[in-house]
């Protein structure tokens, strides 16, 4: 029997395999959509301390720079 989750936003309810299930340090979050992911994510990022945040995004453009990057070369080479 599929289990059943409840959206921490919006307060609908889903069925296990759909939605976006994450745990942040123990903390067990449900979402329905991405919609509602966002929003709550949103929140967190403005409600953190700006010096955490600012480390925190420096770092994950740098690797989705590099990503980029990469990307970008490969499609070069098959031009």
């Amino acid at each position: 029997m599929k289990r059943k989750y409840v959206c921490n936003v919006c307060g609908r309810t889903f069925p296990e395999g759909q939605g976006i299930l994450l745990e942040i340090h123990g903390n067990k979050l449900y979402f329905h959509s991405k919609a509602c992911a966002y929003k709550f994510l949103r929140e967190v990022v403005l409600e953190s301390d700006s010096n955490c945040i600012d480390s925190s995004v420096k770092k994950i453009k740098k690797k989705f720079d590099e990503i980029i990057e990469l990307m970008t070369k490969k499609a070069e080479k098959k031009i």
